[in-house]
């Protein structure tokens, strides 16, 4: 039986200790290496070269999904699964189109970690069943009402009290750009201002706060 090489990158070590003991019970997992933030899976993961690095998404400094990111330019082919306890619309879409395989929830049995970790090292998506499910709610709702994962990004910004101008300074657009995003926002989610939208944005668990 060849092992599964894994990373866990985490930046809690109740969490990291708690994960390397649930997976050590396994013959065919063998823990390579933990990292407490983003930039130190990304450092560890061109050393180790593991088969599966398992990556939280709030991590200090560089955050999970930036980590994917980069880990994913270094090596196309690196396989990711993200371990979290979010799971809005915005986490899951920036997770999965920085390039991880799997999301799985921290809530998940560990029966269902392991199915996740070999699927993943297998190349193979492994998804936590209420992401697959609110994965297929957005297919189902039409591209008229799915917001887009930019639309997102600028819901989560205005959600933390951000001006029209702060949020295009934080992702690097335009003034105007984001006021077309806003408009394109408020209809889908049917609402006449942002004040409507971000409590309606997180009853859906489109986004997150915290």
């Amino acid at each position: 039986m060849t092992p599964i090489r894994v990373l866990v990158a985490d930046d809690h070590p109740v969490v990291r200790s708690g994960l390397k003991a649930i997976l050590a019970s396994q013959p065919d997992f063998v823990i390579v290496g933990e990292a407490a933030a983003g930039a130190t899976a990304v450092t560890l993961y061109a050393a180790k070269q593991p088969d599966v690095v398992l990556m939280d998404l709030r991590m200090p400094g560089l955050d999970g999904v930036e980590a994917i990111a980069q880990i994913r330019q270094v090596d196309p082919t690196a396989r990711i699964l993200v371990l979290t306890t979010y799971d809005s619309d915005a986490d899951i879409l920036r997770a999965l189109d920085a390039g991880a395989l799997g999301y799985l929830l921290k809530d998940a049995p560990p029966e269902e970690l392991f199915r996740a970790v070999r699927a993943t090292a297998s190349g193979q998506t492994a998804l936590a069943p209420p992401v697959a499910a609110r994965l297929i709610a957005r297919a189902s709702a039409g591209p008229e009402k799915a917001l887009s994962g930019r639309e997102l990004e600028v819901l989560a910004c205005v959600a933390q009290g951000l001006t029209n101008k702060e949020i295009g300074q934080m992702l690097h657009i335009t003034e105007a750009t984001v006021k077309s995003h806003l408009v394109h926002i408020f209809a889908k989610l049917e609402v006449a201002d942002r004040t409507a939208a971000v409590p309606v944005a997180l009853e859906r668990k489109l986004i997150m706060t915290g």
